[in-house]
């Protein structure tokens, strides 16, 4: 279920040409399941109208502090209330330095001195503007302050100039929004998740790989940012782009993913390896192209790779958790638990191969979750993000076991 299923986000739009994004933003965040009000200021009101709004969110749009309410309730008040979340999207340098100020003129300057929600600020602007050092300082005392901030771009501006102003790309503030309303459970926990296929080169365009898609790793590693986790994430090749937010270090064969895992291992609370390296590779790489000879394939000898997380369970684990999956054709049960024991593994995500919906490369998934006491929990088939946090939940529960209180960093 979406973070956002059920929840009251108001959206403040001011005077800037950014405003017209403001409506795609609504409609995202209702498509995730969001409530919608909509604040606009009288300068918003002149790039876009009200009516766009009110059409695209189904609720009326509130434009002036002096519009009368239907009920005795005070209504900046009332909304104040109300709202699990605010994003001011676009963020003019005006409405920026009137929230330093304790500025309180209009509906929105005086909905936000009311509100205890978490408050993002997407600021959009001319580069020189935002450049400016009054600007500059007035987004550091909001940081300090405690409101979220999402940094604008780098691109072509509306008045022709390339620099920082523009507003930040949806997705980016999308996920910060859903990071502002996640519990934060894992807040000072130090996470790696791997990810994604390897490729064993046998020439240099041939290559020994499976087929995974990387989307439960990434899914993992986006949950976890969620919930207050430092994530870095190690990837193998895939088409997916990489996660916002989450420092990701790209890798192809799996003798590279051990030493990226490696060389993050000493800075790492829970390593997650959702990747599904080769466990074999050709014992000989040839330079150039394996040309065809005649009517009978080259044949091709195979070496072992390293088993990552069995070096790491087995030898250098420490105080660390550990979880691996398990993708089997056969057995899965019985395997995943000699995976868990043998690997020393704290939790084992146990995937049948061939089961409808939840083959590589779907956006499903349906697994088993095994710990050391031996208890099975199989879930249903679930989207992927969804199987993540899930995931998440037992990781949080086996942390807070083990340190006796809340998630902390070792």
């Amino acid at each position: 279920m979406s973070v956002l299923k059920d929840k009251c986000v108001v959206l403040g739009v001011t005077g800037g040409i950014a405003a017209y994004k403001a409506a795609e933003l609504s409609r995202l965040l209702i498509t995730d399941g969001a409530e919608v009000r909509v604040v606009m200021t009288e300068s918003a009101c002149r790039f876009i109208t009200p009516l766009t709004f009110q059409a695209l969110t189904r609720a009326p749009v509130i434009t002036s502090l002096w519009e009368p309410s239907e009920s005795i309730e005070i209504n900046h008040i009332a909304l104040a209330d109300r709202a699990d979340a605010v994003v001011i999207a676009p963020a003019t340098a005006n409405i920026i330095g009137k929230i330093v100020s304790g500025i309180a003129d209009d509906f929105l300057s005086t909905f936000l001195m009311a509100v205890t929600a978490p408050v993002l600020i997407c600021p959009a602007m001319n580069v020189n503007m935002y450049n400016n050092p009054v600007v500059q300082n007035n987004l550091a005392q909001l940081r300090s302050l405690g409101y979220l901030m999402v940094d604008p771009g780098h691109g072509e501006l509306a008045c022709g100039v390339v620099g920082q102003g523009r507003l930040a790309d949806l997705p980016e503030i999308m996920e910060e929004i859903r990071c502002a309303l996640s519990p934060k459970d894992l807040a000072g926990l130090r996470v790696l998740v791997t990810s994604g296929p390897t490729r064993e080169k046998w020439d240099d365009i041939r290559f020994i790989s499976t087929p995974s898609s990387g989307r439960m790793g990434v899914s993992l590693a986006v949950r976890a940012r969620q919930r207050g986790a430092k994530v870095v994430l190690v990837t193998g090749p895939t088409a997916l782009p990489h996660p916002y937010g989450i420092r990701t270090i790209e890798v192809e064969s799996t003798r590279d993913m051990q030493a990226a895992v490696l060389a993050e291992l000493e800075n790492v609370d829970v390593l997650v390896k959702a990747a599904a390296p080769g466990d074999f590779r050709p014992a000989q790489r040839v330079a150039g192209k394996v040309k065809k000879t005649g009517g009978t394939p080259p044949p091709i000898e195979l070496a072992r790779n390293p088993d990552i997380l069995a070096d790491i369970g087995q030898n250098r684990k420490g105080n660390r958790i550990l979880v691996g999956f398990a993708a089997e054709s056969e057995n899965l049960l019985e395997y995943a638990r000699e995976k868990l024991e043998s690997k020393n593994l704290d939790l084992i995500v146990a995937n049948q191969i061939g089961a409808p919906g939840a083959a590589f490369g779907a956006e499903t998934n349906q697994v088993t979750l095994i710990d050391r006491s031996g208890q099975a929990d199989a879930l249903p088939l679930l989207p992927k993000d969804e199987v993540a946090g899930l995931i998440w939940d037992r990781i949080a529960a086996l942390v807070k076991e083990r340190r006796g209180g809340q998630p902390q960093a070792s």
